[in-house]
């Protein structure tokens, strides 16, 4: 597939069945769900997947599996990056040979890391692969920002990276990228609250959690502003807006899976140590989806 990145991405939830093991079959339905809805692409061990639970041998196993089943309909971004440049390495060709779009690269979180070892991990393991890299910027849980110079010095020596997931939640910096530095680089906002500015803006795209329980209504959100109708956009998101806030205002991993269950779509528990939602912010989450107004438009 010839991939150039834009739209609405959904950091794909992950299904596990009753003994934590991944749930593959829930894994397609999932796959399918966001498809079905519209969205440009997906990604598989993300921080909505739970990367940060799973083993190295479990995210190759969720790359393939979503690579399979997603078989070319859209692209699929393999997150992988790890704590160690070797790892990273690893999991980057074995994604790529695998039949990954795109390589997402979380920088090495725990230890931490100045800005220049940053910038020397992300050079290594882009030059051991072909495909094209999504920087991702997360630095509340790296400890390490990517700032927008930086961004715009690593697309202009690394041929490969083409493309940003910014969820620093720093909308000064969000539109630094997009306005200052689209002509090197490609700017998703991973931040959902955001996801119509970003848009309204002039990202590349987003990248959403919350498109894995209501794909439609973002994927219309895009359309309308593609289409140059903000007003019409900004109706639509006035609409899933309290959806995505109530997502955000609990916890995110949990509250996505209880908006994939009520959606009929049972995507089992967060891994432990990360529990369910309680029932208060349960409430919460399924009063918001119930106010959806319904056909999307």
């Amino acid at each position: 597939m010839t991939t150039e990145l834009t739209g609405v991405l959904t950091a794909l939830s992950t299904p596990f069945n009753a003994d934590e093991t991944i749930d593959t079959a829930t894994l397609r339905r999932v796959v399918d769900r966001s498809i079905d809805g519209g969205v440009d692409g997906v990604v598989a061990a993300g921080s909505t997947g739970e990367v940060g639970a799973l083993s190295s041998e479990e995210r190759l196993l969720l790359i393939d599996t979503v690579i399979e089943h997603t078989n070319g309909r859209v692209p699929v971004i393999a997150q992988t990056g790890a704590t160690s440049t070797a790892e990273a390495i690893r999991l980057s060709k074995a994604a790529e040979k695998s039949g990954a779009d795109v390589l997402m690269l979380v920088t090495p979180y725990y230890e931490p890391l100045t800005v220049e070892d940053t910038v020397t991990y992300i050079k290594d393991v882009a030059g051991a692969v072909d495909l094209p890299i999504m920087l991702y910027n997360i630095p509340a849980v790296t400890g390490v920002n990517l700032d927008p110079a930086t961004v715009r010095s690593l697309a202009e020596e690394v041929e490969n990276v083409r493309y940003i997931k910014d969820s620093s939640a720093n909308w000064e910096q969000a539109l630094q990228l997009i306005h200052h530095h689209r002509d090197v680089i490609g700017t998703f906002i991973g931040w959902d609250a955001y996801i119509y500015s970003a848009l309204a803006e002039g990202a590349a795209g987003v990248m959403a959690g919350a498109a894995n329980v209501v794909p439609n209504e973002i994927v219309a959100v895009n359309r309308r502003i593609a289409d140059g109708d903000l007003t019409g956009a900004r109706e639509l998101w006035n609409d899933v807006y309290p959806v995505i806030d109530a997502l955000l205002s609990v916890p995110f991993i949990p509250s996505v899976k209880a908006g994939l269950a009520l959606q009929g779509l049972p995507a089992g528990k967060p891994r432990r140590p990360t529990a369910e939602l309680n029932a208060t912010d349960l409430a919460r989450v399924r009063q918001a989806l119930s106010a959806l107004k319904q056909p999307v438009g």
